[in-house]
């Protein structure tokens, strides 16, 4: 189960890299050369806080994998060694 979640998480976190990669660029870019009245819509302002909170959830689990698996294979270890 926790290869599939972590196999399926990669995916989620590289799909929604691809349009926060678009947006941000584009919303710098508008307020820094635009007028106000040229700004981007507010709608896509907030997608975006949305696409980077998802990144970082994502990104903070994919960073924990390591940690978390070595952490599980050493509890394993440890109840083994109690048994024998």
């Amino acid at each position: 189960m926790t290869k599939f979640f972590n196999k399926w998480t990669r995916k989620f976190h590289r799909w929604i890299a691809i349009p926060t990669v678009i947006i941000i660029p584009l919303a710098v870019i508008s307020k820094f050369t635009a007028d106000a009245s040229e700004h981007l819509p507010p709608q896509i302002e907030q997608f975006q806080s949305i696409l980077m909170l998802l990144l970082v959830i994502s990104g903070s689990y994919l960073y924990l994998i390591p940690y978390i698996t070595k952490w599980q294979r050493n509890r394993r270890k440890k109840a083994k060694q109690q048994v024998n």
